[in-house]
């Protein structure tokens, strides 16, 4: 029997849940501000145009992820690099602190064995 259930069904249980549909609508207002990717272009002093000469793209294809409401991490990362920064994404448990991508996997497990250690 599989794990998976409808997500008219999950959907429904958040639905009926008031505290559950506050955190849901919480998160997302999160992920909205995150993804506001003009806000931090414009904060940078940078241009549709500069990011996509930057970036190797053209100005439409910045105004498109801009406009994106769900953005890939590997063009969110992209995004923040022709930028001059670097993407740095930490999932934040009650018990536990993990920095994620590519570059963290390795230096993740030594932080697990060196918090299980200490």
């Amino acid at each position: 029997m599989s794990a998976r259930k409808p997500f008219d069904k999950l959907r429904a249980a958040i639905d009926a849940d008031p505290k559950r549909r506050t955190r849901v609508d919480q998160e997302k207002q999160i992920m909205r501000d995150v993804l506001a990717l003009h806000k931090l272009r414009e904060a940078r002093g940078v241009t549709q145009v500069e990011l996509a000469e930057a970036w190797d793209t053209s100005q439409a294809n910045i105004s498109r992820v801009e406009h994106e409401d769900d953005v890939y991490y590997s063009t969110l990362r992209r995004y923040v690099e022709a930028l001059g920064g670097q993407l740095d994404v930490t999932a934040i448990f009650p018990d536990e602190t993990f920095r994620l991508g590519p570059h963290t996997a390795a230096s993740s497990a030594q932080e697990r064995r060196d918090k299980r250690i200490a």
